[in-house]
């Protein structure tokens, strides 16, 4: 069943996948029909999510049109992006954590948690994902440059650097459809707390 859409913001983005189905972004629905024109989506994945009609045929007066779906694997040079380490941000981090401050297990909005180094940057510590978790702002200045074992604090959680798959669930939290959802989850790295679908820390 395609969506009847008249309000074109609240399409969900589409996810691409590479040919061998390697997911690599998220793309507009402009983009899709694109791609689509193109005429080099191979497959798809998913329910479709959108109508595009064209112009009406000569011939028999048929009107054209495109069914975008919510994940299309296109042609082109293989890429894998799994490779790389996704830049770090503090959106996708706080998603990594759940929005939960790993150090007192309260569960909190974006305006109230802050990116805490673990290892502090002035103590030699890096700014990278497996040395920063999502802290409130209560904790991370109780903590302050201090090493965990200097405050008598514990991590509830360890950090981890999400793979290509889970950073772009976590870049898109809270618009990601159904089927993508299960498609990248099945690509998730074993360290991932994204499994659960309580919102619960894993």
């Amino acid at each position: 069943m395609v969506a009847i859409v008249t309000d074109f913001d609240r399409v969900p983005r589409i996810l691409r996948l590479n040919i061998s189905g390697q997911p690599v972004d998220w793309i507009s629905w402009q983009e899709a029909v694109c791609l689509y024109a193109r005429e080099i989506v191979v497959w798809t994945l998913g329910d479709a999510v959108l109508r595009i009609r064209g112009g009406h045929s000569r011939e028999d007066s048929c009107q054209s049109h495109v069914d975008i779906h919510a994940i299309v694997a296109c042609e082109g040079k293989v890429v894998h992006p799994s490779r790389g380490v996704p830049p770090l941000t503090n959106e996708a981090l706080f998603r990594r954590d759940l929005n939960v401050c790993l150090y007192c297990g309260g569960a909190f909005s974006d305006g109230d948690l802050t990116r805490d180094h673990v290892i502090p940057t002035s103590r030699g510590g890096r700014d990278t994902w497996d040395n920063v978790v999502a802290a409130c702002k209560r904790c991370n200045h109780h903590k302050g440059s201090r090493l965990l074992e200097e405050c008598s604090v514990e991590l509830l959680a360890l950090p981890y650097v999400p793979n290509f798959a889970e950073y772009l669930a976590l870049i898109n939290s809270g618009r990601i459809l159904g089927d993508q959802m299960e498609f990248l989850r099945r690509s998730f790295g074993a360290n991932s707390r994204q499994f659960g679908s309580t919102g619960r820390m894993q």
